[in-house]
């Protein structure tokens, strides 16, 4: 109708188009990184730090808050967990937009490509996060935003090509077993 009409020439005359994802490269310098062991998902004392502890760790890491435990800072008075050791530098590569499954596999396959040489690195890691406040979480189920609207995972790959998936969602969101 009259009504389709109008709505077409609005969009053909303003040209919308589908917003590019945005990319952000970063280089983080003397940063204090946990160790970890592919097989060792609880972690062992003086060898390994556990999958939670990981998690923890990766947030303050994305979120860039400090991890020198000081305590004057108003902020975190948080600290990389033990063992750690320190890597001279860690890239970091942020991409925000609508990315489907597809193109995160690609991520994925690519991330793996680092693993050839020059072999620097022991392990990597990949988080994908919804919206917070996305209609759905997992499998079509309806996604509660109550407090923080969590509803993310995380790929932890090895040299080896182990990995770990980590899940987050919130409190009464379902989950996938």
């Amino acid at each position: 109708g009259a009504e389709g009409s109008t709505l077409m020439s609005y969009f053909s005359k303003n040209q919308i188009q589908a917003l590019k994802p945005k990319i952000t490269f970063s280089t983080l310098r003397d940063l204090q990184c946990p160790v970890l062991q592919s097989n060792e998902l609880q972690g062992k004392p003086e060898e390994s730090c556990s999958t939670e502890e990981l998690f923890e760790w990766l947030g303050a890491v994305l979120n860039r808050v400090s991890l020198d435990n000081k305590s004057s800072s108003f902020l975190s008075t948080y600290c990389c967990p033990q063992p750690n050791t320190v890597v001279e530098k860690a890239f970091l590569c942020t991409i925000t937009g609508f990315i489907i499954p597809e193109k995160i596999i690609q991520l994925l396959e690519q991330l793996c490509c680092y693993f050839g040489e020059p072999k620097l690195a022991y392990w990597l890691t990949l988080t994908v996060h919804g919206f917070a406040d996305s209609p759905v979480s997992w499998r079509e189920n309806e996604h509660g935003f109550h407090k923080g609207g969590e509803n993310l995972y995380n790929f932890v790959i090895f040299r080896n090509l182990d990995y770990w998936l980590q899940m987050a969602v919130g409190t009464h969101d379902g989950c996938p077993p």
